[in-house]
């Protein structure tokens, strides 16, 4: 089936992490009668969760899409991830979705996940419905959460639903816009009398609602003053307005374990949950005008679309995932890529369940599919119609906090091991793959230990490589405190022509990583052996006498020397430079330099003591703190060598809310401790 955009709605599963995203997801699909029956993440058969680290880990790592349909009405569901490592799949499912659905546990307390996913959806005016999960748990505590929810989000959570409990599970619920009450069976909700004992609670839930509807509509706010009621139509057009310009939250509950309460949540969703035709105007570039245009989802106009995703299989190839901004795709067409201004030929277009792809004919606009085998595609990019150029913003990917130095496992298996990393850098964008030209290693970056160990695990199961990790090389360096002087004379005799140089060379520290200048007088040292003179100290530059780091900010002048007619030449004055280096080098108060980094560092104020005394122990100096929203955002400056596993304390520090952003500020001269404990690891 073909679906127009007002059948179509794009839905974000988010939140925090073990919550039952991958479960509620299950039960949608099933309930839709897209699966036969409920997979669990446990026994690892679900059909979000199919990857072999998926299914390992018993958690999502990857986002994964999934459609069914519900009254007419084509769900495309996007699975996220919700452990914090994997910020970048969740960046992906918000620039294809049009709505989130924030999953958070009945456990009376707003948590990290949670907190994270409704701030990302306020920020990018995603409309949201909060999911009230684990109902079924003996612990399960719907108040509290309800509460703790109203009392963060102030205005903003509007209950839609009273649950009906029996003890602490969730057996039925009450729907306060339809004012109809249901109870759990084996095959479905089935509609029983409101009880008496929620009866005031809903009217008071209904007047709140009510209240809420006029705030979000001029009309009904006249209406709701001078009669002082709206009718049940006008309060759901006035919640409508609400969840669509991000004022309201409705709220939710039951148990997608038990397929308890999600019903109801897919009845919702096509209730309430803008259309895909809803959406607003995308931004682009018109790459023809060089002007910035609105993008409609009208299926009539030329087709737009933006690549969310990709997966790599080096047997199956690569898979784009996207959504049709506008117009129409067709399988058989010439399409432009934007960014690279190459054409792709569209093969064979699919929608997607899960590791599952079916064959369509045509994808419309505010549609979800993939197509397989474009070359030169990759995430990010705008494909469109190539009378009609557009380019659509970036998606943005958080840069990597956390690097490790990557060697292969097994000799002269380097290439498959930086190939197939490579690969896996098309795939997932928040994991870089880079060249350190100071240490000479190639370094992994990633959002956390989780995050590397899965990609090094997806190395070896789909390219069969495996990788080995170390902690990254300090490029330290090494320079000079004082003036000193240093007289190198290289003589050999072997029978014939020997070999015969000698120099007098002053060093002393500078500005510049490296100076060299000569006052010599009298023809002491010829001209044309000066070159190999300062040639011979550039070659010594990267191996200081300290602990063999590279020598910088230092001068050298040549001021005398002598020579011989017959047995000088260019490598005997080089030899004898390098003999002046290694002697002046030690006599001038030689150092040893660190790079130091400049540190944001943004943490809710409740957590401010503990990171500035981690700070502290990290040889780390505060320069400046300001407030933004609800954070305190630090700025400092602290050694390299003691930042290296940073993120992983950060994280722990804040329960997962802190965040940083780290860049190379200077070198500055290290303690002595670290020189020791450099020189006694070599």
């Amino acid at each position: 089936m073909s679906f127009s955009a007002k059948n179509i709605r794009n839905v974000a599963i988010i939140g925090h992490s073990g919550e039952g995203k991958t479960t509620l997801c299950e039960a949608i699909l099933f309930n839709g009668g897209s699966i036969e029956r409920m997979g669990n993440v446990a026994q690892g058969n679900t059909v979000s969760d199919f990857d072999d680290q998926e299914i390992a880990r018993k958690m999502s790592v990857s986002l994964s899409v999934a459609n069914t349909v519900w009254k007419e009405t084509k769900l495309n569901l996007l699975d996220v991830p919700g452990f914090y490592d994997f910020e970048g799949e969740c960046n992906e499912a918000m620039r294809a979705c049009g709505a989130a659905l924030v999953v958070t546990g009945a456990n009376g307390a707003v948590t990290v996940g949670a907190e994270k996913a409704l701030s990302l959806c306020f920020r990018l005016k995603k409309p949201t419905i909060l999911f009230i999960n684990g109902m079924d748990k003996e612990n399960a505590d719907y108040a509290a959460t309800l509460a703790a929810f109203q009392e963060k989000y102030r205005g903003r959570i509007a209950p839609i639903q009273l649950p009906v409990m029996d003890g602490n599970k969730m057996t039925g619920y009450v729907n306060a816009l339809t004012d109809k009450a249901y109870r759990f069976t084996n095959v479905g909700p089935e509609e029983i009398p409101i009880p008496e004992s929620l009866k005031s609670d809903l009217e008071s839930m209904q007047f709140s609602l009510m209240e809420t509807a006029a705030e979000n509509d001029d009309v009904l706010l006249e209406k709701y003053f001078a009669e002082g009621a709206l009718t049940r139509e006008e309060t759901i057009h006035g919640i409508r307005k609400g969840i669509f310009a991000m004022n309201v939250v409705p709220v939710m509950a039951g148990s997608a374990l038990q397929n308890r309460g999600v019903i109801n949540l897919m009845n919702e969703i096509v209730k309430y949950v803008p259309q895909a035709a809803e959406r607003k105007e995308l931004p682009a570039l018109d790459l023809v005008k060089d002007e910035v245009t609105g993008i409609s989802c009208n299926e009539e106009k030329p087709f737009a679309a933006q690549v969310f995703k990709t997966s790599v299989d080096p047997f199956v190839g690569k898979l784009n995932y996207l959504r049709v901004c506008r117009g129409m795709l067709r399988a058989g067409t010439t399409v432009l890529n934007a960014n690279t201004g190459e054409q792709e030929r569209v093969g064979a277009l699919y929608t997607v369940r899960g590791k599952k792809q079916e064959a369509v004919g045509e994808l419309r606009a505010g549609d979800v599919g993939a197509v397989a085998k474009l070359t030169n595609t990759g995430t990010g990019d705008t494909l469109c119609d190539e009378a009609a150029p557009v380019k659509f913003d970036p998606i943005l990917f958080p840069k990597p906090v956390l690097y490790r130095a990557v060697y292969a496992a097994k000799q002269g298996t380097e290439e498959k091991v930086f190939a197939g990393l490579a690969r896996l850098s098309e795939e997932d964008k928040s994991f870089t793959v880079t060249k350190n030209a100071e240490t000479g290693e190639t370094l992994i970056g990633g959002q956390g230990e989780v995050h590397l160990d899965v990609v090094c695990k997806k190395l070896k199961t789909k390219f069969g490589a495996e990788a080995e990790l170390r902690t990254p090389k300090i490029a330290y360096r090494e320079t000079i405190r004082a003036v000193s002087t240093a007289e190198g004379k290289y003589k050999k005799q072997t029978g014939g022509h020997g070999q015969y140089g000698h120099c007098k060379i002053r060093f002393e520290p500078c500005e510049s990583d490296f100076e060299f200048a000569e006052e010599v007088v009298g023809g002491a040292v010829p001209k044309q052996y000066i070159p190999a003179v300062e040639k011979g100290i550039r070659e010594c530059l990267p191996h200081g006498v300290l602990a063999g780091y590279p020598a910088i900010n230092l001068r050298a002048v040549l001021y005398d020397g002598s020579y011989h007619d017959v047995d000088s030449s260019e490598a005997a004055f080089k030899a004898a430079a390098d003999l002046a280096f290694k002697e002046g080098i030690k006599n001038a108060s030689p150092v040893l330099l660190e790079p130091v980094s400049r540190l944001k560092i943004a943490v809710p104020e409740q957590y401010l003591g503990d990171v500035l005394g981690d700070l502290n122990k990290r040889r780390g100096r505060v320069v400046g703190m300001e407030a933004q929203d609800d954070m305190q955002v630090i700025s400092a400056e602290a050694p390299q060598a003691e930042l290296l596993a940073y993120a992983t304390s950060l994280r722990s520090m804040t329960q997962g809310r802190g965040r940083f952003s780290e860049t190379f500020l200077r070198y500055e001269q290290a303690p002595d401790s670290v020189l020791q404990s450099i020189r006694a690891e070599r």
